[in-house]
């Protein structure tokens, strides 16, 4: 049997899905949209069903502080009574993936609306993911990370809370470049991608910037000294020795801290601080033309 799609539903009546050829599904019901969103906080669901008449209507749901959360991990798909062209318009502009009237929403339809919705969702992401991945580490490129900040600072302007960016600018990988090689070299920096993983929770993300500077997104912090007690370990992860080639290679580390909402409040001007403290503004060229002029200290 193939794993269940787990489905978060905000309705009166959660539909039943048990016979739907397109599952199996599983389905947590709910009445409130702050429900819908606590559950997206305690575990990833790969579909988001909401009665627009239970979300207070079109208007209501756009301004959920819980929306772009929702829909940058999960397929949304709202059902409303006989929707308008303007405003299935608003919801797909704003991240929904389908939209269904009332009437056609019978188990059956929702099943396949539902699994259609979850593969849009997955191609949607593997063609992100084919364009914004660095090839070398396979972590996500500076167009991945600043997307992804895109979407966390617009839900912290409705919802205010600690967030911070690291950013590590790595000594070495030049010089095992010019003793050991290109392929030495991209060992290195795969095995200080690993490093810098294994340090971290699965919530945060690590991005690489260029050959060897790498970005941390602490997305959720109890605090902002949390920043600093990271920043401390990734410096001491990354100052063990590596081994590549059957050799020893040491690597340094100069690092930054970009914190919301003190150092910037977009994705670009948090960046760009970042990058200008662990480089000292000489990394510029990275975030455009003319972005170094405006560094910070």
């Amino acid at each position: 049997m193939s794993e269940p799609f787990h489905i978060v539903c905000l309705c009166a009546q959660p539909p039943d899905l048990v016979t739907s050829a397109f599952g199996p599904f599983v389905v947590q019901g709910c009445r409130r949209l702050q429900e819908v969103d606590d559950q997206l906080h305690e575990q990833e669901r790969d579909a988001v069903l909401i009665d627009l008449a239970l979300a207070g209507g079109v208007e209501r749901l756009a301004a959920w502080p819980g929306l772009p959360r929702a829909v940058l991990e999960s397929a949304v798909v709202v059902v409303g009574p006989e929707p308008t062209p303007a405003e299935c318009l608003r919801l797909l502009q704003a991240g929904v993936r389908d939209v269904i009237s009332s009437r056609e929403a019978t188990p059956e339809v929702l099943g396949r609306v539902l699994r259609l919705a979850i593969e849009r969702q997955r191609i949607a992401e593997a063609e992100r993911r084919a364009y914004s991945i660095d090839l070398t580490t396979g972590l996500p490129n500076q167009h991945q990370l600043q997307e992804h900040m895109s979407h966390l600072l617009a839900l912290r302007e409705r919802e205010p809370a600690p967030m911070a960016l690291i950013v590590l600018h790595l000594d070495g990988f030049r010089a095992a470049e010019a003793h050991l090689g290109t392929e030495a070299a991209n060992v290195l920096r795969r095995k200080a991608a690993v490093r810098l993983r294994g340090s971290l929770r699965a919530s945060d993300v690590v991005a690489s910037l260029g050959p060897d500077l790498f970005a941390v997104l602490l997305a959720w912090l109890d605090s902002s000294d949390d920043a600093t007690h990271v920043a401390r370990k990734l410096l001491a992860a990354i100052g063990q020795p590596f081994q590549v080639a059957g050799q020893e290679v040491p690597v340094g580390a100069r690092l930054g801290v970009g914190q919301y909402p003190l150092h910037g409040a977009d994705a670009q001007a948090l960046l760009r601080y970042a990058v200008s403290q662990a480089s000292g503004g000489g990394f510029g060229r990275l975030l455009g033309q003319g972005a170094a002029a405006n560094d910070e200290g």
